[in-house]
C-alpha cells in the first residue's frame, strides 16, 4: 500500500507488478507530471514511469511551494521510501536535474542508492558559477519562458491560465536561482547525461562535467535541438535511455 507522502508526491504514470525497473522523473520548472504522459507508450514494458509531483500546481494547487531546492529533495526523498526496494531510476530536466541528483544524494546516505542517476539540460552544481538568474517581473519570466519554449506562449496569452500557471513558474525560479550548488559527494551509481546541441544553458562541455559527481560510468549523449530538444527528439531519448538502463527496446538510434 502507497504511504499519504507517496501517494501526495508520485503519480504512476505506467506502474505495475511486471516493472522490475522504476523510473522517477523530475518536471523543468514551473513543468507538471504531464512533461512525462507519452513516456510509457515509448519505454519497455517492465520500466514503470513514475513522476513528481511538485506542490502548487496540478491537483496539489492549494499545498505551499517548497521554501528551498534542499528541502523539495528531502521531501522528495522521504516519498521514496516505500520504493527503495525496487531498481530506482531518475530523471530529470533543467531544474528537475538538480532535483534529481539532490534525491539521489539523499538516497544514498540512507542506504537505498538508485541504480542510475539520468540528467538533462542542467549543469552540475558545482559547475554554476556565472549561470544567469531566471527572476524578474511576471513579464520578463512569461518571455523567458516562451524564448525557450514557444509551445507556453498560448498558455500565457489566456488570462485565465496564466493566473493558474504563472506562480509555480515563478516560484520554481526562485528556487533555481536560490540554490547554492557548490561541490557535493560523490554518486557510486552511473550518471548519464542528455543535452541539445543547440542549449544555450547546458552546453556539451558543460554538462560533461557531470562526470565529477560519480565514481561510477558517466556516458553523454547530445540530441539535435535547444533547451527543450526531449519533446521533437522524444523517441531517440527514450530509445537510448532503455538501452542504457539494460531494458532494450527497439528504437531510434540517439545521436553522440
Amino acid at each position: 500500500m502507497r504511504s499519504p507522502a507517496e501517494a501526495r508526491w508520485i503519480r504512476r504514470i505506467r506502474d505495475d507488478d511486471r516493472c522490475t525497473t522504476k523510473l522517477v522523473c523530475f518536471a523543468h520548472a514551473g513543468g507538471w507530471t504531464s512533461a512525462f504522459h507519452s513516456w510509457g507508450a515509448g519505454l519497455p514494458r517492465d520500466l514503470g514511469v513514475l513522476a513528481v509531483r511538485y506542490p502548487g500546481r496540478e491537483d496539489r494547487l492549494g499545498d505551499p511551494f517548497a521554501t528551498t531546492l534542499d528541502s523539495l529533495a528531502d521531501d522528495v526523498a522521504d516519498a521514496l521510501t516505500g520504493l527503495a526496494r525496487h531498481r530506482l531510476v531518475l530523471f530529470g530536466h533543467s531544474m528537475g536535474a538538480s532535483v534529481a541528483h539532490e534525491v539521489a544524494l539523499r538516497l544514498r546516505e540512507r542506504g537505498w542508492p538508485p541504480a542510475a542517476l539520468c540528467v538533462s539540460g542542467r549543469r552540475p552544481p558545482h559547475a554554476l558559477d556565472g549561470l544567469r538568474k531566471l527572476c524578474g517581473t511576471d513579464d520578463e519570466i512569461v518571455a523567458d519562458v516562451v524564448r525557450y519554449d514557444a509551445s507556453r506562449a498560448v498558455v500565457f496569452a489566456d488570462p485565465g491560465l496564466r493566473e493558474i500557471v504563472l506562480p509555480a513558474v515563478r516560484d520554481d525560479y526562485r528556487l533555481v536561482d536560490e540554490y547554492a550548488g557548490g561541490p557535493r559527494p560523490a554518486l557510486d551509481c552511473p550518471v548519464y547525461g542528455y543535452t541539445g546541441d543547440a542549449d544555450p544553458e547546458a552546453t556539451p562541455e558543460q554538462m560533461s562535467r557531470w562526470a565529477d559527481t560519480t565514481h561510477g560510468a558517466f556516458r553523454l549523449r547530445v540530441l539535435p535541438g535547444g533547451h527543450f530538444y526531449l519533446r521533437a527528439g522524444e523517441a531517440a531519448l527514450l530509445a537510448d535511455l532503455s538501452a542504457e538502463l539494460g531494458h532494450g527496446a527497439p528504437g531510434v538510434k540517439a545521436a553522440s
